[in-house]
């Protein structure tokens, strides 16, 4: 079975070594999961979202029965960044927390943290080590 975005995440930051981060990060290697990593650690991509706690309702289903998942999700994420999209604002923080309220919610809570740019508060995972795990990915930065 195919891990969550969240469970790569989280099995990347518990790695004890740069090499076995990066070695997790590749071998789980997904559009969805480089897309997740860009909004976070780009500084060229600002969200359009105000930055903070989201007030939504925490699915609680188990892994596995959620109504959608990151991997699926991701192609709407550009939905949410700035000068990407001509939503109204209160139609994008809907859609938002719909998105939110239809994963699991550890992908819920990536999300609020990439979000915000601060995936890195709760996982030990850096912009080095993206970079070495995604060369392919063009920074604005670089």
């Amino acid at each position: 079975m195919k891990l969550l975005i969240s469970e790569v995440i989280k099995k990347a930051s518990n790695a004890k070594t740069k090499a076995e981060k990066i070695k997790i990060l590749k071998e789980n290697n997904t559009q969805a999961l480089r897309s997740v990593l860009k909004w976070n650690f780009d500084p060229n991509i600002t969200s359009d979202l105000p930055e903070g706690e989201v007030p939504y309702n925490k699915n609680d289903a188990p892994i596995g029965t959620e109504h959608t998942v990151l991997e699926r999700e991701s192609r709407n994420l550009w939905r949410f960044i700035k000068g990407a999209n001509t939503l109204s604002r209160m139609k994008r923080e809907q859609l938002f927390i719909q998105l939110l309220e239809g994963l699991h919610e550890s992908e819920a809570e990536i999300v609020c943290l990439v979000k915000d740019k601060e995936l890195q508060s709760k996982f030990r995972i850096t912009h080095a080590v993206v970079k070495e795990a995604f060369p392919e990915i063009k920074w604005s930065d670089s």
